[in-house]
Order: C-alpha cells, then structure tokens, then sequence
C-alpha cells in the first residue's frame, strides 16, 4: 500500500479524478512505491522512525503519478493548422519515474564515488619488512 492515495492526487492536480483516472491512480501509485522501494529498501523504517518524513514520500509518489495523469502519451509538444503547444517532459513525461532531485530528496545520492585504500607504511620501529 503507498503512503500516497488517490485524494493526494487530486489534490495537486487540482480537481476530482473520474472513476477510471481513480483505479489508475491508486494502480499507479502502488506501482510508484514499488520503484522507491526498489532502491530503498528500508522505507518503510526510515519513515516510520522519522529519518524519511512521510510527507515527502507522499510529495514524491503523488508527483511521479500527476506526470502520467496530465500526459499519459507523453507527449511533448502538438499542432494543429497554427495552433501548437508544448509541454515540458520535467512537468509531464509521460513515465512513471522518479526524478533526481526526487531521489535527493528521498535520501539516494547518484554518482560516480572514488575509494581510495589506505596504506600505512611500516616503520623500522614498529613493523618489519620481512
């Protein structure tokens, strides 16, 4: 079950959902927990003891269901005759997915990292090369 529901939806879209619109968003937004937990395992636990506050988990889920419900063929831009539009696919993709600065905000850090071994060198005082 996502910490996220349907109302959650509405709410940012800024109106009712339809019947249809609603057993998709519910559908969706389990989905959309499915692919948190994915790479955050421990969910459930971070929200629970307040390392995660469950609002931006709700934050989250509901945004990455707002972009299929706003654009659900993703597209990005349409004309006809001299009428044309564009819609930005940061705004509405079309996919559910969660963006980076979602995934900052959810804890998962994304990057290349370096490790670096630590060698101590031995002395003739404490240690032997032989």
């Amino acid at each position: 079950m996502a910490y996220a529901v349907a109302a959650d939806v509405e709410f940012r879209l800024g109106r009712d959902l339809d019947e249809s619109e609603h057993r998709v968003v519910t559908a969706r937004l389990a989905d959309a927990e499915l692919l948190i937990a994915d790479r955050v395992p421990d969910l459930a636990e971070r929200v629970t003891t307040g390392v995660l506050p469950k609002a931006i988990v709700v934050m989250v889920e509901s945004d990455m269901v707002l972009r299929l419900i706003r654009n659900p063929e993703g597209y990005t831009q349409e004309s006809d005759g001299n009428y044309s539009y564009m819609i930005s696919s940061q705004v509405a993709s079309g996919r559910l997915e969660v963006t980076d600065t979602e995934w900052r905000l959810l804890g998962v850090r994304r990057g290349a990292f370096t490790l670096t071994p630590y060698l101590q060198h031995p002395t003739r005082e404490t240690d032997s090369w032989t």
